[in-house]
């Protein structure tokens, strides 16, 4: 009886094993699969959604900062120097009528356009003219190194004229205009004008030609230049004669005469692209200047007092950086790291922008503006030091380090913008309303406002969610949370006692 029941009970085991094979077998092996150990080296665990999107931000960073360093390096050559940094000429004049009469906007403007392309001919692609009340204009033109010659530029109002070519005595400045040479300079008695730019009423740009891809400038002439004009002309016309434009005793371009033009309408054609025409009529608006300038003040700073100054200026940032720096180490302890590698992001990032506007001539550096950038230091790490202090807030309110640097960075977040907002109305405020160094002092102030946002969004509050996870909470003394997590456990467990009395 009993070895029949072994059989019957190892014929059953049998059974159940080869069922159990079978349904491997059918299953792909699936129920080994589970109990497979993990492959060395993984955890087996994907990583959080969080922790990949704060790392992706971080890295696209570094990827930017990169840019930047590329960008402002090095500095001195990346980024442009005003005129109290690098030395210059600063010159204010008076514009005034010939006739007594008041001096009107549209005056002024042609005349600020007409100063402008002077300055522009003294190779300063930095140089700014501005008007500046209602009948003084401010040119500055730094890195002038001869003082005369640009005032003597800058003063002169522009004689326009045109000029018969078959009139011109200097034979050598003939044969130079004649193989095609422009800025040709005519020795003084040597040509006789039938015309100047007083006769000038209207200077204008269109197309050559219906669907031409050139331009033509055209002229209209008062009644004199009208008259003076049809004369010419037609004597010119029947050969091709050619008549010259000159802008003080120096030929800027010679056209051939076509026809006789008698109706003081006026096309300068030659196959102009837009900038070639633009540059033509501002030429001719020169001859017709409307106002006198007078000097009014004049001032050359040299580049010795710049670079004293920019030097100062630099050892004030480096001072501001180093007394923020100790604070936030003293008082933070490790957290402090954050906002320190905060500002060295929030440095990079304003020199690049700095860098790239400099680069489009949209930029230059000045002493107001310098302050504007020490200023906004403290700023970038007030902004830091909100997120911080909420941060710690939440843990003493008994919350976890991981929670509390999501919700302390995103209430600290809100506060910083809140702040850095109404720093940043005022700033445009002064950029857009101001004048001469309120405007640089508003641009560096605005455009680091903007710096420290971006730094608070890209660079605080990942760094801060990331170590809020593990790190800060294996090691709080390190990171100056202990007194916090420990005064939260307090606060826990008077009221846990409290509540225990009550029952009591």
């Amino acid at each position: 009886m009993a070895d029949r029941d072994s059989k019957r009970e190892g014929s059953q085991e049998r059974t159940h094993t080869t069922a159990s094979r079978e349904w491997a077998k059918q299953t792909g092996g699936a129920g080994q699969a589970k109990r497979r150990a993990p492959k060395k080296g993984g955890s087996g665990k994907r990583r959080p959604a969080e922790v990949r999107r704060y790392a992706g931000t971080l890295i696209a960073l570094a990827v930017i900062l990169v840019c930047c360093i590329i960008g402002f390096t090095p500095l001195g050559e990346k980024i442009t120097q005003g005129l109290d940094l690098q030395g210059g000429v600063s010159v204010i004049m008076t514009a005034s009528k010939p006739d007594g009469s008041a001096v009107t906007d549209e005056d002024m403007e042609k005349a600020v356009s007409i100063v402008q392309n002077r300055v522009n001919s003294l190779g300063a692609s930095e140089a700014t003219v501005q008007k500046q009340g209602s009948n003084s204009i401010l040119v500055q033109i730094p890195g002038a190194t001869d003082a005369q010659q640009a005032i003597d530029t800058i003063g002169r109002t522009g004689m326009l004229e045109f000029v018969d070519l078959m009139d011109v005595a200097d034979q050598d400045a003939l044969l130079k205009i004649n193989n095609g040479q422009s800025g040709v300079e005519l020795k003084q008695g040597s040509y006789t004008a039938f015309m100047t730019g007083d006769d000038i009423s209207n200077v204008t740009i269109s197309q050559q030609s219906a669907g031409s891809a050139y331009y033509a400038v055209n002229i209209t002439l008062n009644s004199h230049g009208t008259q003076q004009f049809a004369d010419v002309t037609k004597v010119l016309a029947p050969t091709n004669g050619r008549i010259a434009i000159v802008l003080d005793g120096v030929v800027n371009s010679a056209h051939d005469v076509q026809s006789e033009i008698a109706n003081g309408q006026v096309a300068i054609t030659g196959n102009y692209t837009l900038d070639e025409a633009k540059e033509l009529k501002t030429v001719l608006d020169s001859g017709s200047l409307p106002v006198t300038l007078d000097y009014s003040e004049s001032r050359v700073v040299g580049p010795t007092l710049g670079q004293d100054s920019l030097t100062q200026g630099l050892i004030a940032i480096a001072v501001g950086f180093a007394v923020v720096v100790c604070y936030l180490l003293f008082f933070y302890q490790g957290i402090g790291l954050i906002t320190v590698t905060a500002l060295i992001v929030f440095g990079i990032v304003y020199l690049g922008l700095l860098a790239l506007l400099s680069h489009f001539g949209a930029f230059a550096l000045s002493l107001p503006g310098l302050a504007g950038v020490v200023l906004t230091i403290g700023m970038a790490a007030d902004s830091s030091i909100l997120v911080l202090e909420r941060f710690r807030e939440e843990i003493r309110m008994g919350k976890a380090p991981r929670k509390a640097s999501e919700s302390g960075s995103k209430h600290g977040i809100m506060t910083a913008l809140d702040a850095g907002v109404v720093t940043l109305i005022s700033a445009l405020g002064l950029f857009l309303l101001g004048v001469g160094s309120v405007k640089g002092f508003g641009l560096t102030l605005a455009l680091g406002v903007l710096c420290s946002f971006f730094t608070l969004l890209c660079y605080t509050t990942p760094v801060l969610r990331l170590l809020g996870r593990s790190v800060i909470e294996k090691n709080p003394g390190f990171w100056g949370v202990r007194h916090d997590m420990e005064e939260a456990k307090a606060a826990q467990q008077a009221r846990l006692g409290k509540g225990g009395e009550l029952d009591a």
